[in-house]
């Protein structure tokens, strides 16, 4: 695994939903969370990139959305998230989801090695569905002090 440090600011703006993962039941609460945005954003007719994006933050916050295409955005009661990335280390997965908590460790073990500290957000941005499970791609993101 090659971890990059980038330093070039990244800058999501993303309109989803946000809770917290009761018992450390990240994935669980991020999939509720997204289905609910799923079905606001169909219900709605509004255009978007069709990402799924989580944003881990402290204290167990997760927040699931999605980008939206146009720039005029309806009261439709999604939450609207600027995240902005001045520095961080990122990973793309190729491989079954099922994989990424033992990547994220291992991730996180080469920052810790390269001497920096990681903070919040960290942010997974799923790629587009395909069946074939080897092929799926995550982009992972974790922000540096």
């Amino acid at each position: 695994m090659t971890v990059e440090i980038i330093n070039t600011i990244l800058e999501l703006e993303v309109y989803g939903f946000s809770g917290i993962a009761v018992n450390k039941d990240y994935a669980g609460t991020a999939f509720k969370l997204m289905d609910k945005m799923w079905q606001t954003v169909k219900a709605n007719n509004l255009e978007n990139k069709g990402l799924n994006i989580w944003i881990y933050e402290e204290n167990e916050k997760i927040f699931a959305g999605v980008q939206l295409s146009n720039a005029s955005k309806p009261d439709t009661g999604l939450e609207r998230k600027i995240v902005c990335l001045k520095k961080y280390a990122y990973y793309k997965h190729t491989g079954p989801y099922n994989l990424l908590k033992q990547v994220g460790k291992i991730m996180t073990e080469e920052i810790k090695n390269k001497g920096f500290e990681i903070v919040y957000p960290h942010i997974e941005i799923y790629g587009h569905w395909t069946n074939d499970e080897n092929k799926l791609e995550t982009e992972l993101f974790m922000a540096l002090p």
